[in-house]
């Protein structure tokens, strides 16, 4: 609620690549190693409790107090730079975070929405795990969800679960929204397909009454510098979720489910 008290605050980053000189097509959402290692210090600095996205929502769901002042760090997709230099950065300040995989973007030759861009391998992912992180699902073509057909939607999400299952040798609980689309029907069906929580995009903080199965992200752009990052981390700069949705975002969904008729799946980006 966007009128939650400033202590009920709870940022979660959304990171993509981290690297120098990325793919076009990324470089929007893309931050470069010496940047991230300064926001990583302004989290360090802040003083809030690093959580990985499965630890706050087991908290949550069992109406356990929070530790004092969480903060999520998240990544989606699987660029090639999480196995090696951000997963280090992460490591060496102890900072858990929740990596959101595209399982078709993993392999070479599998289907996939996503534009070319150097990736890690599906062999790699239990390094991944190695250095602290959790895993989760970030469907397998990377498609706008709220726009497929039941059928569809649930390949989308079962598919991912059940292949980064196969090779961790445990359950995956946890979905990201590609770019953040989402709905009451996409939401129902993520419940159903076994996930315990799904995290959206909507650039607010999240709360402690946020929705599980959207939760808030702030995402973090090439402009955001560490400055930005401090300001989340006081629980300022954004409003707070869970809102409703506002009338542009229902009005945007409905002309993208219109359009997917004629054109079919689309890249969600």
């Amino acid at each position: 609620m966007s009128g939650a008290p400033r202590h009920a605050r709870i940022p979660v980053l959304l990171y993509h690549a981290v690297m120098a000189e990325p793919p076009p097509w990324i470089a929007e959402f893309t931050v470069s190693p010496t940047e991230f290692a300064r926001q990583l210090d302004a989290v360090v600095a802040s003083g809030r409790s690093p959580l990985t996205v499965g630890a706050l929502v087991g908290l949550l769901a069992a109406g356990d107090p929070l530790p004092p002042r969480p903060v999520v760090l998240t990544f989606d997709d699987g660029f090639a730079d999480l196995a090696g230099p951000t997963a280090e950065a992460l490591a060496a300040r102890r900072l858990p975070a929740t990596a959101y995989l595209t399982t078709g973007a993993l392999v070479p030759g599998r289907p996939c929405l996503l534009p070319p861009a150097p990736m890690i391998t599906l062999a790699r992912v239990p390094e991944l795990e190695a250095y602290g992180m959790e895993i989760g699902a970030h469907t397998a073509t990377h498609p706008q969800l709220d726009t497929l057909a039941p059928g569809a939607l649930s390949a989308e999400l079962r598919e991912p679960k059940a292949v980064l299952e196969d090779v961790l040798g445990h359950e995956i609980r946890h979905l990201a929204y590609p770019h953040g689309y989402n709905s009451p029907a996409v939401r129902r069906a993520v419940r159903a397909a076994g996930y315990a929580s799904a995290v959206a995009v909507r650039h607010a903080l999240s709360s402690e009454t946020d929705e599980p199965y959207r939760i808030a992200r702030l995402i973090v752009r090439r402009s955001h510098t560490a400055a930005d990052v401090e300001r989340w981390m006081r629980g300022e700069g954004a409003r707070a979720a869970p809102y409703r949705d506002s009338l542009p975002t229902v009005g945007w969904r409905a002309y993208r489910r219109a359009r997917a008729l004629l054109r079919g799946p689309e890249f969600a980006g």
